[in-house]
């Protein structure tokens, strides 16, 4: 392979991970709302690359559970209604309250240390800014998994944890819009519960806690008459 051809794919390869970057965030942020087309055509000419170079991006998008590849229909953000947010809940209540509960049993005095803090990181970074729209900071939302995960990680089990990320990222849009149809929901209050109950090595109150929280995300999305995003 010369150099140059070398050269040609590393700058491609460069431009297909900007454009998934911004079609991630953008997604996230809503600047397409659920069931927008993502058309390739136009998303190339605004971002100056080659419609190869995006159709690479949505196929990363479309992996990660942020966007739908339909038959003779190109490219699209889910929809509210997809069956799919319903699923992954349910996946996330049967194996997260189990890890939940290994984690209490097994976690050491620094895996309290690294709980306690990601708490106070989540308590301390804003959940909404104007420039950032309607939904959750990106801060915000990487501080919310770093907190998840961290209550999880005292398991000591890679595989499970593993499980957890892939689940996290496949929901990663439901609390986005759980979040703008249910403004008033006391996501601190729920946070503080789970800490507190992990902390208190209480793994009973913990799952429940759990399972509550996961499911009120889900309970909004199933909702219709909830106001939509």
């Amino acid at each position: 392979m010369t150099t140059a051809h070398t050269s040609a794919l590393g700058g491609k390869q460069m431009l297909s991970e900007q454009v998934h970057a911004y079609l991630r965030d953008a997604i996230l942020r809503g600047d397409y709302a659920p069931g927008d087309p993502l058309k390739p055509q136009d998303l190339a000419k605004e971002q100056g690359v080659s419609l190869a170079v995006v159709r690479e991006a949505l196929v990363r998008v479309v992996g990660e559970g942020l966007a739908d590849r339909l038959p003779n229909r190109g490219f699209a953000v889910p929809a509210v209604s997809d069956r799919r947010w319903q699923e992954i809940a349910e996946a996330r209540r049967t194996v997260e309250p189990v890890v939940l509960r290994m984690s209490i049993e097994r976690g050491d005095v620094d895996w309290e240390a690294r709980v306690r803090a990601a708490h106070h990181r989540l308590a301390r970074t804003p959940a909404y800014l104007p420039e950032e729209g309607e939904y959750y900071t990106s801060a915000w939302s990487e501080a919310h998994r770093v907190f998840h995960r961290t209550l999880l990680e005292g398991c000591g089990n890679p595989v499970l944890l593993e499980t957890f990320d892939r689940m996290w990222t496949a929901s990663e849009l439901t609390r986005r819009w759980s979040a703008h149809r249910n403004p008033g929901r006391d996501g601190v209050q729920e946070h503080r519960r789970l800490e507190e109950a992990a902390l208190a090595r209480d793994p009973d109150t913990a799952a429940e806690v759990l399972i509550r929280h996961l499911t009120q995300t889900a309970d909004v999305l199933a909702d219709p008459t909830a106001s939509s995003p």
